[in-house]
């Protein structure tokens, strides 16, 4: 499945109904990234820190929720989903031109000087 084609489908399930003034819903999907995000790292800590085994169907539910809420504030603020990937993998790639290293990390070229410290 390609992303617009998910966001597509993720689309039909909004119901922009309830919550029909704009900046509402921008607060609510970024508040259901905050809040799913939140679930993950709850889950992980649950996973690393207290014994829990790592189931990874979970993982992959709460993953979709947080991508479920990622294409819904894309979808209200006019961006697709194909967009934020290709802009986002470019952005990696001129930050890390020959994949990671601590060193590109350290010299990133696309933040100010001033914003790196």
């Amino acid at each position: 499945m390609e992303f617009d084609e998910y966001q597509e489908l993720a689309r039909r399930t909004m119901n922009n109904e309830l919550v029909p003034i704009f900046e509402d819903r921008l607060a609510n999907f970024a508040l259901g990234v905050a809040g799913e995000s939140g679930e993950i790292a709850d889950y992980l800590k649950k996973v690393l820190f207290h014994g829990h085994p790592l189931d990874r169907a979970k993982l992959a539910d709460e993953l979709g929720d947080v991508l479920w809420y990622v294409a819904a504030l894309a979808t209200t603020a006019d961006l697709t989903m194909n967009e934020l990937a290709t802009a986002n993998v470019a952005k990696l790639r001129r930050r890390y031109p020959d994949g990671f290293s601590q060193d590109d990390s350290r010299r990133r070229v696309d933040v100010r000087a001033e914003e790196s410290t």
